[in-house]
């Protein structure tokens, strides 16, 4: 038996997940979240798991979630990616551009969603230079 699961686990690592983006949809007030990942039902698991335990890191997603319950919450699969051979980073590229693309179409900001706008660079940088002078 422990052979078998050797054999199991290394089959499990070796496999192709499909990575892509998410969206968890709140059925009540249509706000929606976009996420992404390299192992897409994995972070979708993941983000049930924290929900349904009360411990997920979007704070106004975890309030409607527990005023709501889970039952007017649905996840959905907005794209998705095969891992490309000749990609040295694994995807991510090919997934952050998607995001991107996903998170500007959809705009799940403010009152639309509970996404936080990422910062550009430039923004970083000064956030960076406020904060070691800090101004911040």
């Amino acid at each position: 038996m422990d052979e078998r699961k050797k054999r199991l686990k290394k089959a499990y690592l070796q496999s192709r997940r499909v990575m892509g983006v998410f969206l968890i949809r709140n059925l009540v007030n249509d706000k929606i979240f976009v996420g992404v990942g390299l192992d897409l039902s994995g972070i979708i698991n993941s983000h049930k798991f924290q929900l349904e335990a009360g411990v997920h890191r979007n704070r106004r997603l975890q309030r409607d979630w527990n005023a709501l319950g889970g039952t007017s919450f649905a996840f959905e699969i907005l794209d998705q990616l095969e891992p490309r051979e000749d990609a040295d980073d694994g995807g991510r590229k090919d997934l952050a551009f998607l995001e991107e693309l996903w998170l500007e179409r959809l705009q799940p900001f403010g009152a639309r969603g509970y996404n936080k706008r990422k910062l550009t660079r430039e923004e970083l940088l000064r956030r960076i230079a406020a904060n070691r002078s800090g101004k911040l």
